[in-house]
């Protein structure tokens, strides 16, 4: 499979390495005690007004990791399910694991019981620390997994003194945000915390190969799969990224704001490990759904770096207080997770001045692949370029390179890529080709600069009259009409077409009408790519990153 045709390198930004060494580290713990070695006293992250240094990371991880070595007798190769939002107990269990040997299994706290049995039960977890807000759907369930020790940790209980005590009364009392549960053998995180500290730590002789984390899929094709992403793996990727943003981003200077969840692997390498590689601050937002609250953290912070989805991009520009902060720090904006639309990329750029910087990845991948360049050569609309080390084909429906301008799958390769999934060995040969090619399910176009476009997912290609319609463009469109302010596509059965497009619709302007949105379609689209049908919604259903759910939409259509 011939890849030199495509023009990956013509385009990359000026003086950057084409390659990395992703095994200059023998593990993720190696590269991330350096950090905190370089980095010291400056601060690693923040929650709700609460600072942590590298240095008191250093030495929370290190009692956790003390605490699992000696009190739970966890073995290097373990898996420990970590089941958080975005709070300071997150990195410090994350990194203290790791530090441990142990398997990080991250988990969507949003999970019903139903999925956080299937998850806990594949992974084989031993342990999980998890929030009390969610520990009644642990009972629940806890009885068919492997889970032998639960460690219970409250919202406040890392933001210290009165002010902890305060939050975690509010949430439990006032709130009442945490339903009834009875796990009577529960350690509490900060007791385990206060035993490890007085315990040693014997540091595990890790290797490249050696799992770090099991980071499951959505799901969104089937059940959720458990991707081993070794500790190789994570460097690599954190390589890559912290060289990909070193043409603007500085050493020790930077704040990055971090509202996706940490349990997900974009803002798990891009944000947590990442931006910890150049000593800069993570500023870690519990509830970005909060939107004012959210607005209030932006205009405290000199944000200099933040990540989002096309949904959080879209939802803050239409806060009218979005407009009125102060952007003069800001220096990279990155978007991934799903297709960006473009009415929302040029909204940004007019409104903050500096570009969305649209990438692309795969939990298999840990995550990101490709990305635009930030030294303002970026192109809207696309995924960028191949990340160093990174090889990125066009391929047809037998595995062989397309010419550039025309549609295939994504192919890839490059030391970020998973060895395959957690006992999953018929869906591991699956996704791999002959030649050792990962087949990522996504449709592109690569131009003739190396630049890819994603057309849409392979499965979720719509078929009207034998023509391909991809609802990553039927949403596009649709979504640069002024009422319109979030749209999903599908294809639903047709008799005569085999399958006509349905657009679901939130309206930004109430007077919205089928009838007006059905004629600026007509006007934008060709007549095979008009939808049939058009509903309206309150809201979408959506995953834990903002991700608009087409499968669940289809779902619903076809229990009618």
């Amino acid at each position: 499979m011939a890849s030199t045709e495509y023009p990956w390198h013509k385009n990359y930004p000026k003086g950057l390495p084409k390659e990395i060494d992703p095994h200059q580290y023998n593990s993720l713990i190696d590269l991330l005690e350096e950090c905190i070695k370089k980095y010291g006293d400056l601060p690693a992250f923040e929650c709700m007004g609460k600072s942590i240094s590298f240095h008191q990371l250093d030495a929370l991880s290190r009692d956790f990791a003390a605490f699992l070595q000696n009190e739970l007798r966890m073995q290097k190769g373990d898996r420990m399910a970590v089941q958080l939002p975005n709070l300071l107990q997150y990195p410090v269990v994350m990194l203290g694991a790791l530090r441990a040997g142990v398997v990080v299994v991250n988990t969507n706290p949003l999970y019903t019981p139903r999925e956080m049995q299937h998850q806990f039960k594949d992974s084989g977890a031993s342990t999980i620390v998890i929030l009390t807000n969610f520990a009644s759907n642990l009972e629940k369930i806890i009885a068919n997994t492997d889970i032998k020790t639960v460690i219970l940790t409250e919202i406040g209980d890392m933001l210290g003194g009165l002010k902890g005590k305060v939050v975690n009364f509010v949430v439990k009392n006032i709130k009442k945000m945490v339903p009834p549960y009875h796990l009577p053998d529960a350690i509490a995180l900060n007791d385990a915390l206060k035993r490890g500290s007085k315990l040693k730590l014997e540091k595990p002789s890790m290797q490249g190969s050696d799992t770090a984390f099991l980071q499951y899929t959505g799901g969104t094709t089937g059940v959720s799969k458990g991707a081993i992403l070794s500790h190789t793996n994570m460097v690599a990727n954190m390589e890559q990224i912290a060289l990909w943003m070193s043409v603007r981003l500085e050493e020790k200077k930077e704040t990055m704001i971090t509202a996706l969840p940490l349990y997900h692997i974009y803002a798990l390498t891009v944000n947590c490990l990442s931006i910890m590689k150049i000593g800069g601050k993570n500023v870690l937002i519990t509830n970005p759904r909060d939107m004012k609250s959210f607005l209030k953290e932006l205009k405290k912070q000199p944000f200099s770096v933040i990540t989002g989805v096309n949904t959080l991009y879209n939802a803050l520009l239409h806060q009218p207080a979005f407009s009125q902060l102060d952007f003069s720090h800001l220096k990279v904006a990155s978007a991934g997770g799903m297709a960006v639309q473009n009415a929302v990329a040029e909204k940004w750029k007019k409104v903050t001045g500096t570009p969305l910087a649209e990438g692309y990845g795969l939990t298999e991948t840990a995550p990101v692949l490709t990305s635009n360049p930030i030294d303002g050569t970026e192109k809207i609309g696309t995924i960028g370029l191949p990340l160093p080390s990174t090889q990125i084909i066009i391929a047809d429906e037998e595995g062989n390179a397309v010419p550039t301008g025309q549609p295939g799958e994504i192919y890839a390769k490059g030391p970020q890529v998973m060895s395959g999934y957690w006992n999953m060995e018929e869906e591991t040969k699956s996704v791999f080709s002959a030649d050792g090619w990962f087949i990522t399910g996504d449709i592109a176009v690569m131009d003739e600069d190396g630049f890819i476009k994603i057309v849409d997912r392979k499965k979720e290609m719509i078929n009207v009259s034998g023509f391909n319609v991809y609802p990553n463009d039927i949403e596009n469109t649709v979504a640069t009409h002024d009422k319109v302010l979030e749209v999903g596509a599908i294809g639903v059965p047709d008799a005569k077409s085999t399958e006509a497009v349905k657009i679901f619709v939130v309206k930004k302007d109430p007077s919205l009408t089928k009838e007006e949105l059905l004629s600026y379609c007509r006007e934008n689209m060709t007549a095979y790519k008009v939808p049939k049908y058009i509903e309206f919604r309150d809201e979408l259903p959506k995953s834990n990153v903002g991700k608009i759910l087409r499968r669940l939409l289809k779902e619903e259509k076809a229990k009618v």
